[in-house]
């Protein structure tokens, strides 16, 4: 059985095109290695046409029953099957090369050829990615994604503990350094042989192309610095954007901001994320115009969204880039007391914007959000951050992802939704279940709207009724994030910043 498994791998690397002919016997052999076989016999008839998913098992499985690979986990499993699929990987100059020379032809099938290695490699596994939860919901600012992101494997509890028990590593600095291509991994850094990147030139410095392994959306790629240099949003922020943009047009690419609460995962490594997605914030339309004198070249509106949107439209994105350099040189020093903006407190910075940049047509785009991570006794996690009564769906930063329109939910409400779903069609009092009763509330104020329209509950159509409503707290919750609200004294007060700044309404 188990020869079955590694001719099945190696017909997969041949169906896939990682491998050719030629490779076949020398990608068999590397993966006898991994396993410590030093025997083989070439099983009868055609390889089967398995899923990866199933031969990687079959492998895996096999490792551990002959103490190739002693612990059992998830985490285990991901270290060994990614050396495994190394076998089959092309060297890094090999990617590159075919990169660049599709280049030529088109940068979209460039990346087109280089998303498909990376799903191909299993580096995006694509078995994990379609179990997400994915749906949309209408609201007034647009139809939102939502997600309940269940491909990021949790850490089994020995792994935490050899992880902690393991010596600390400053090999590679982070999950973003360029040291990670062919890694393979510990306890406490997921393995990364069949990791391969795409260097590029942004802002005269050597920077690094690749896809994440969590596709959140179509193509979503992250661009990050070639050094271990923390994120800073600066006038080259603005520009390093745009370089990427001018090379890949089809893609749109932005920043989380560089502060904690409002900012990214890892701010210690300057890093872009982006992708071959339209988000609805991008189609979200401006609703009050303003121009500035000198920039008469750039159309400048806020934009009718839940966070605080200015966007800067033109066909010189060097224009964009002066004009975003003033506007965030403005807001970083910004206090208006009567908004609750304060630029500082006790000499800890609070303002800083999210950059997005993009193409559109013969036109660039520059979104910036302004974001303020400031906190009180009421609101300990930030002032615009989700409040208290959204924490039972949404209690995690708000980042770049979600700034633009998609949601990325905790995997622990694939259990609960169902979980009510089966107390609200049968009657149960919520509130009596410990992990349930956190969400009562919330469907006490959502229940009474169904039952005006006299939409009963059923076991048909309780998950979608559930789905609707969560969309719509991720409405709410971009609302709290937002500096100035969508009503008159938000846009009030946002005019004022904007005139501030030089800004006059058009």
């Amino acid at each position: 059985m188990i020869y079955g498994a590694i001719k099945g791998l190696v017909q997969y690397g041949l169906d896939t095109g990682l491998i050719t002919d030629e490779d076949a016997v020398y990608a068999r052999n590397q993966i006898l290695d991994v396993l410590k076989m030093d025997e083989y016999e070439e099983p009868e008839g055609e390889a089967g046409r398995e899923e990866l998913e199933q031969i990687l098992k079959e492998l895996l499985d096999y490792a551990h029953e002959t103490g190739v690979m002693p612990e059992d986990s998830v985490v285990y499993r991901d270290l060994l099957d990614t050396k495994l699929m190394n076998c089959l990987m092309p060297r890094p100059s090999e990617v590159i090369r075919e990169f660049w020379s599709r280049y030529e032809k088109s940068p979209e099938e460039a990346t087109d050829y280089y998303y498909k290695l990376s799903q191909d490699s299993d580096y995006i596994r694509r078995y994990r990615i379609c179990r997400d939860m994915k749906w949309t919901t209408e609201t007034k600012y647009g139809t939102l994604d939502i997600t309940v992101n269940l491909s990021k494997p949790e850490k089994d509890p020995k792994a935490i503990a050899a992880a902690k028990l393991a010596k600390q590593s400053g090999y590679p600095k982070c999950q973003l350094c360029m040291e990670n291509v062919g890694y393979a991994g510990r306890a406490n850094h997921p393995a990364r042989n069949n990791h391969r990147v795409i260097p590029i030139t942004i802002n005269d410095s050597q920077w690094g192309f690749q896809y994440s392994p969590y596709v959140y959306y179509n193509e979503h790629c992250i661009v990050f610095n070639g050094q271990h240099v923390p994120m800073k949003i600066e006038k080259a922020a603005f520009k390093k954007l745009f370089d990427f943009i001018k090379q890949f047009p089809h893609y749109f690419l932005g920043s989380n901001a560089d502060l904690p609460i409002v900012g990214g995962s890892i701010l210690s490594h300057d890093h872009f994320q982006g992708g071959h997605y339209t988000f609805a914030m991008a189609k979200a339309g401006i609703e009050k115009h303003f121009s500035m004198e000198g920039f008469e070249d750039v159309e400048a509106g806020i934009v009718f969204w839940p966070m605080s949107v200015l966007r800067l439209r033109g066909k010189d994105c060097d224009r964009l880039i002066e004009l975003g350099d003033i506007v965030l040189g403005a807001w970083r020093a910004y206090t208006d007391e009567a908004a609750f903006v304060y630029a500082e407190t006790e000499g800890e910075p609070h303002n800083t914007i999210t950059p997005i940049a993009r193409k559109v047509g013969d036109t660039y785009e520059l979104d910036l959000v302004l974001r303020n991570n400031i906190t009180t006794e009421e609101f300990p996690l930030g002032v615009y951050h989700p409040h208290q009564e959204l924490h039972h769906i949404k209690k995690e930063n708000i980042g770049l992802i979600e700034v633009m329109g998609l949601a990325v939910l905790p995997s622990r409400l694939k259990t609960e939704l169902a979980g009510l779903g089966e107390y609200l069609v049968e009657g149960k009092d919520i509130r009596s279940n410990e992990t349930l009763e956190k969400h009562a509330d919330w469907v006490e104020e959502f229940l009474p709207k169904y039952e005006e329209k006299g939409i009963k509950i059923t076991a048909e159509n309780v998950q979608s009724i559930l789905q609707e409503e969560v969309g719509h707290v991720f409405a709410r919750v971009l609302e709290d994030a937002g500096v100035y609200k969508c009503d008159e004294a938000g846009r009030e007060a946002f005019g004022r910043f904007l005139k501030s700044v030089g800004f006059e309404e058009a």
